[in-house]
């Protein structure tokens, strides 16, 4: 099954930010394109807004005028369902309720012809219950682009339970003749992004409402050292703080309010009072105008150690050896290898973020993960309150030596980076062991979706396959909420691996 033609006509419903989005789409493709809107002039408005947009692409010498002005003869905006007929695909992009959504496709089914494609861009909705009352469910598909559709370039194509395996493909091929890049999943709570992404903003909530650190050092970290584009906090801000909330519940709620997809209290009481984020002046930070930013918590200057001992290799953490010898400073090998840690001069170890409290063990610092620890510029550090000063300071002083800018947080669990990173894979492996996606198909949904560093199988394969389920054992037995229990999914995920390894 291939693309459409170009010459089909193609209907978006709803021309709302993401409508007009996903018509321009379709048209700079080279569809004819007609516009509907419930309320009277609003497809009219759209559709000199988009010719507006038009005019800005010529601007930038993306468009010629003359496939400008082509484009512009292709759109028609029409004034009720019935302009609809004789179009081969129709995305709906209405509001978030189900009842709407499943009357405006049964309205559609009277207009369109039985081979004509109907499409929802819904992104907590489930596809399955959009379309389980249409007379001819099979070509009904999700087709769930991100914001703003002409410029990102994920497109979830999500299939239903009575999806047919041709619509589906129709509607992949689609997305890719218009320069999309498609993602094929199943029709579950969130799809692939929205599911896989909820640990990212959860665990960030998490630290801060356990007083591990303040929003503004949180963000630097997941920047600095976890390689994300944004933080959680900014980021939600940026979103709007009632939409990411949204999405949360919803997918809490259609997953039976699973414990691992909880959404937080502080968020809750963000909305409740009215600081949405950066459309409403105020949410996890003040973006009023004049309002300063708050600086991240870090560290003042201490000195380096003379030298450290290295036991066992530290793991995903092993490249810190080089640079703290490019450094200047040495690095003596332990003569046993009695685990993965640094001692220092005091007496003092460094342990990379494992799960477990310092609290637990005597003179203990952790250090959080990084994607990339020659290139990060910000490494976090938790301690116990009976951690030795000089324990304290040597291990400040050594990430200081080597470039880094040093955050001092509360002695948390899994850190910052490495208790996200964690969740992230377990929920991804999970999802591609319930049949979601592939694990390709995961990987580039969640770059492409969501600007990650890396997909979360690739993270999986640098810090080792069975990392992220120790990690979650260890937080599990900490906080044994059930929240930080690894699937059974991503014990299988390890298992696998060690048994190939194993065999001779």
């Amino acid at each position: 099954m291939t693309a459409l033609d170009l010459s089909s006509p193609v209907a978006v419903v709803g021309t709302g930010t993401m409508g007009q989005g996903i018509a321009q789409v379709a048209l700079v493709a080279g569809h004819p394109v007609r516009l509907y809107d419930a309320a009277p002039g609003l497809a009219r408005k759209a559709a000199d807004t988009i010719a507006s947009r038009l005019d800005r692409l010529v601007e930038k010498e993306r468009l010629t005028a003359d496939e400008r002005d082509a484009a512009r003869a292709r759109l028609t905006p029409v004034d009720d369902l019935a302009g609809l007929a004789g179009c081969s695909l129709v995305v709906e992009a209405v509001v978030e309720r189900l009842d709407v959504k499943q009357e405006l496709f049964g309205a559609l089914e009277d207009v369109v012809a039985d081979d004509c494609l109907l499409a929802t861009n819904t992104s907590s909705l489930s596809v399955t219950a959009i379309g389980g009352a249409l007379r001819v469910p099979g070509r009904f598909v999700g087709l769930h682009f991100f914001n703003p559709a002409p410029l990102l370039p994920l497109v979830e194509v999500v299939s239903g339970f009575a999806t047919d395996a041709d619509a589906a493909t129709r509607a992949y091929e689609t997305a890719r003749a218009w320069g999309k890049t498609p993602v094929a999943c199943a029709d579950t709570p969130g799809f692939i992004v929205n599911r896989v992404a909820r640990p990212f903003y959860a665990e960030a909530f998490a630290v801060c409402e356990m007083q591990g650190a303040d929003p503004a050092t949180v963000d630097a970290v997941l920047r600095e050292s976890g390689g994300f584009r944004m933080g959680a906090f900014e980021l939600t801000d940026l979103i709007g703080q009632d939409v990411n909330e949204s999405v949360t519940h919803s997918v809490w709620q259609a997953f039976f309010q699973d414990v691992r997809f909880r959404p937080s209290l502080a968020q809750r009481r963000l909305v409740e009072s009215g600081r949405l984020g950066r459309k409403t002046g105020r949410g996890w930070y003040d973006h009023r105008e004049g309002a300063e930013r708050p600086e991240p918590h870090t560290a003042g200057p201490a000195e380096p150690p003379a030298y450290v001992v290295a036991e066992g290799g530290l793991g995903p953490a092993a490249e810190l050896l080089d640079l703290i010898r490019e450094a200047g400073i040495e690095v003596r090998e332990a003569e046993e290898d009695e685990g993965s840690r640094l001692v220092l001069p005091s007496g003092g170890r460094l342990v990379l973020a494992d799960g477990q409290l310092s609290a637990e063990f005597g003179d203990v610092v952790h250090f959080d993960l990084a994607l990339d620890y020659r290139k990060a510029t910000r490494i976090a550090v938790s301690h116990a309150a009976h951690t030795s000063a000089a324990t304290v300071a040597q291990a400040v002083g050594l990430f200081q030596a080597l470039g880094k800018k040093v955050s001092v947080i509360g002695d948390v669990p899994g850190m910052i980076v490495a208790r996200t990173v964690a969740r992230i894979i377990d929920l991804a492996v999970d999802a591609v062991a319930q049949g979601v996606a592939s694990e390709e198909d995961v990987d580039t949904a969640m770059r492409l979706g969501v600007n990650y560093p890396l997909g979360p199988f690739e993270w999986s394969r640098r810090l080792g396959r069975g990392w992220a389920g120790a990690l979650l054992d260890e937080m599990h037995e900490v906080d044994p909420c059930g929240r930080y229990a690894p699937s059974l999914a991503l014990h299988r995920y390890a298992c696998a691996t060690d048994q190939r390894e194993d065999t001779p």
